[in-house]
């Protein structure tokens, strides 16, 4: 699932290409939408909320969209003449265009909004909403504080962590934006347990550690490919993320990975149990393969 940082780079992209600019047609592929008018309607912002894109209208309503496994937003070129599009009111459903390399074409598509400048297409979206802007809330208020906002209030992120640090740096009801990468990463390198209870740490180990995934997030806002290590090449970019069954880039020891979280919300998370002080619950310590081997 694309992590914070991510979101905040797409909601970048699609403000530089949509704000200011009217829309000449959209198409909202999603149910209870599909009937949904937005021809005319300027965009006046396109803004993150922790894994969440707002997409704001002059009219007074709000696009939402989250990622997230698969989705994306693309920006494109407007290549059908504008003026065709906005004759119709629409995007015509008889032009299937094949979206990249990968085959991928227009079933994929859950929304299209186009000015004459440029079109955004969302693909294998997750969610789409189409609310008041006025009430984003309905939709968003349950959220922690968001880590990559200029205003980040870190004292009230860290009273909310409670339970298994892992998995409350996961829960974005604690703060928004965090996702396995950055949580593995920044517990790894604050040689924290990710098994440990949150209130056995101690508050000055909890500022440490979202003080630590913050400031990955940040520096790695300006770029495409996320590292935590400085390198950013594949295989090359993380300590322990998605390299369970490979030697730990500190010690040597073999990296793991177990499942954390309440049951029907578990998510994967790497470590070292060397530098990291213990062995998963339910982790027998025995052989693990490299992942993504057979």
């Amino acid at each position: 699932m694309p992590e914070g940082d991510t979101v905040f780079r797409t909601c970048a992209r699609l403000h530089e290409a949509l704000a200011g600019r009217a829309l000449v047609a959209a198409d909202l592929r999603w149910p209870g939408l599909s009937t949904a008018n937005l021809v005319g309607q300027t965009v006046t912002e396109v803004v993150p909320r922790g894994k969440h894109i707002l997409q704001r209208l002059d009219s007074g309503w709000t696009l939402h969209s989250h990622l997230l496994m698969e989705g994306q937003w693309r920006i494109s070129r407007t290549s059908e003449n504008p003026s065709a599009i906005a004759a119709r009111g629409r995007v015509d459903p008889r032009r299937r265009e094949r979206l990249d390399r990968g085959g991928r074409g227009s079933d994929d598509i859950r929304a299209l909004l186009v000015t004459q400048e440029w079109t955004a297409t969302g693909l294998r979206l997750g969610m789409l909403n189409l609310v008041r802007t006025s009430q984003e809330d309905t939709l968003v208020g349950h959220l922690g504080p968001d880590i990559l906002t200029a205003g980040f209030d870190l004292q009230r992120a860290v009273a909310n962590l409670s339970g298994p640090i892992g998995a409350a740096l996961l829960d974005q009801r604690n703060l928004a934006g965090i996702g396995t990468m950055w949580a593995s990463e920044s517990l790894f390198l604050q040689r924290v347990f990710p098994w440990a209870d949150a209130a056995s740490l101690g508050s000055d180990v909890l500022v440490g550690v979202v003080s630590r995934a913050r400031h990955l997030m940040t520096a790695n806002l300006p770029h495409a490919v996320p590292t935590s290590t400085g390198i950013r090449r594949d295989g090359e970019n993380t300590y322990v993320h998605a390299r369970s069954g490979r030697p730990c880039r500190r010690c040597g020891t073999t990296i793991r990975v177990a499942q954390i979280g309440p049951p029907t919300r578990e998510r994967a998370m790497f470590y070292c149990p060397t530098c990291q002080d213990g062995l998963a619950p339910g982790d027998d310590g025995g052989p693990i393969a490299p992942l993504g081997s057979r």
